[in-house]
């Protein structure tokens, strides 16, 4: 019996020291019936930091019903409280909800307590987020303060103004959610928390930078966690999401192998959250499109099974492989699906700039366009506001409005060099070059060639298809480019394998959207826009 009880004293004295894997052999060495609910649950919270996942949710409800039956009905809810949390990360919406509901109903019979925090944010701030309501989510955000701060239980205070901070950006505070959201991160580290609650803190805070396109925080906090993972005998769920995040920078800055690497660790190792796991599969399909690697259709619709939304990048690879049509009817769909939250609805904007001017669909780009501007606007983040003026700088362009375009274009650009996106830097120096063209600046048109094509080949892209100027359609440029090398209507209908009657339709509307009445003059456009003849 003594050596049983050593046992289980070294077993918590290895679980309070956060070594986790002793504490789970040192528990695993002593009999069930000696464990007491405390116990269990300590067991159960090694066994999650050591991934395994099975044996912890069967050791916490273990642990639930110790505490129940022991009358610790407070303990009991905050065991059930994270079993619903466990479920809900691993895709379990029933059992999730079923195990949140029953700590609602054992904190009712109670006085406030510390797990009343943690049931708000569980059932009222993430749903209110998730609805679009952040005032709702921003009251009760203010209600966790409030009970941390009578209960001197400073995780609970933390998480609060982390959960008002990104309530306050969803409603368009962003100077202010930030401020918060910086607050919670910079107290966390010296505050005695719990390593489950300053996880949990950190990865918030990270995705919410991401969202709202804030890639110098991003950056900053991500190198923040991963220092502090570093510091743990074990990482848990955590460094799974650490590294989707850093696998969203790597693809950010170009270095797609690495943002590759990164996206299948988290795929072999995150087993517990289900979400991540198809946002690393959205990354893979990213990073495989953007080096037309022909499976990353393949990685959209593995992060589709699991319930991410495969666009804008389903749309663009759509798009590379010439169905410019068909990409610009999917990414608006993809707009109208997600509803009213401008933050959501941004990239996908981002995206309907680039596919609608492919598809010669000029208003539907504008449109795009304005929106995304006023979003950035609005929320006035990095990320946001380099997306922005690329968009306004490509439609200007598409227009036929080079001179406005060109001091547009050349602010994206340098947005985009601050921020380190080695391809949003590439394509827009590419339409720098289109655009010095146009004015009639080739030598300025020659060096951003070079610059463009130079970042293309250091990341190993294919350089994306020009954008059609003027509203034009991909095929009228065909069009027009063998109109501006000699050819009749006939030859024209023999090179594209089409008749005729469709090379005439085309000519129309190609007349028409360029402001030309002749093909001598049709033929000087195409060689003012980059054109160029075939032979």
């Amino acid at each position: 019996m003594n050596e049983a009880a050593d046992i289980l004293g070294l077993a918590q004295q290895a679980h309070r020291a956060h070594d986790w894997a002793e504490a789970a052999a040192r528990f695993n060495a002593v009999e069930d019936e000696r464990l007491t609910a405390d116990d269990l649950a300590a067991y159960a919270d090694s066994l999650w930091w050591l991934g395994r996942v099975e044996d912890n949710l069967r050791l916490e409800a273990a642990a639930f019903e110790a505490f129940v039956s022991d009358s610790r009905s407070a303990d009991a809810a905050w065991a059930a409280l994270r079993l619903g949390i466990f479920h809900m990360g691993r895709g379990d919406v029933p059992g999730g909800m079923g195990w949140i509901g029953r700590a609602g109903r054992l904190l009712k019979e109670l006085p406030e307590c510390p797990a009343h925090g943690l049931l708000i944010q569980v059932t009222e701030v993430e749903p209110r987020l998730q609805a679009g309501q952040p005032a709702a989510a921003v009251d009760a955000a203010r209600r966790m303060q409030d009970l941390g701060n009578r209960f001197t239980e400073r995780w609970l205070v933390l998480l609060g103004l982390n959960c008002e901070g990104r309530a306050l950006i969803r409603a368009g505070q962003v100077i202010d959610g930030l401020a918060l959201l910086d607050e919670a991160m910079i107290a966390a580290p010296g505050s005695g928390l719990a390593p489950f609650m300053t996880g949990t803190l950190y990865c918030h805070t990270i995705a919410a930078c991401h969202e709202v396109g804030d890639l110098h925080r991003m950056t900053r906090w991500t190198d923040l966690t991963e220092r502090w993972l570093s510091t743990l005998a074990a990482v848990g769920v955590f460094g799974g999401l650490c590294a989707v995040h850093r696998a969203q920078l790597h693809l950010l800055h170009g270095s797609w192998k690495e943002a590759e690497r990164s996206a299948q660790k988290v795929v072999a190792d995150v087993a517990m959250r289900v979400d991540y796991v198809a946002e690393a599969w959205y990354v893979i399909g990213e990073t495989r499109r953007l080096r037309s690697d022909p499976t990353a259709a393949q990685a959209y619709g593995e992060a589709h099974t699991r319930g991410r939304d495969p666009q804008p990048g389903r749309a663009l690879l759509q798009l590379s492989g010439g169905d410019a049509a068909g990409a610009a009817t999917a990414v608006l769909t993809a707009v109208t699906a997600v509803g009213d939250d401008p933050l959501r609805r941004a990239p996908l904007c981002a995206a309907a700039v680039e596919i609608a001017l492919a598809a010669g669909r000029l208003d539907d780009a504008r449109a795009a366009a304005s929106e995304l501007a006023e979003t950035a606007t609005t929320y006035a983040t990095s990320g946001l506001e380099a997306m922005a003026a690329a968009a306004r700088g490509a439609v200007l362009l598409a227009e036929g409005g080079a001179q406005e375009a060109l001091p547009v274009l050349r602010d994206a650009c340098r947005r985009w060099h601050e921020l380190g996106a080695a391809y949003d830097a590439a394509r827009t120096c590419a339409l720098l070059a289109r655009t010095y063209r146009a004015l009639g600046d080739e030598v300025s048109a020659a060096a951003e060639t070079e610059q463009a094509e130079a970042g293309f080949a250091r990341l190993g892209a294919t350089p994306p298809s020009p954008t059609p100027p003027d509203g034009l359609s991909r095929r009228e440029c065909e069009v027009l480019t063998l109109v501006a090398d000699g050819r009749s209507n006939r030859e024209i209908g023999e090179s594209l394998f089409i008749s005729d009657r469709t090379v005439a339709r085309h000519l129309t509307n190609i007349f028409h959207k360029i402001g030309v009445t002749s093909r001598t003059q049709a033929a000087r456009y195409a060689i003012d826009h980059g054109l160029g003849v075939t032979r």
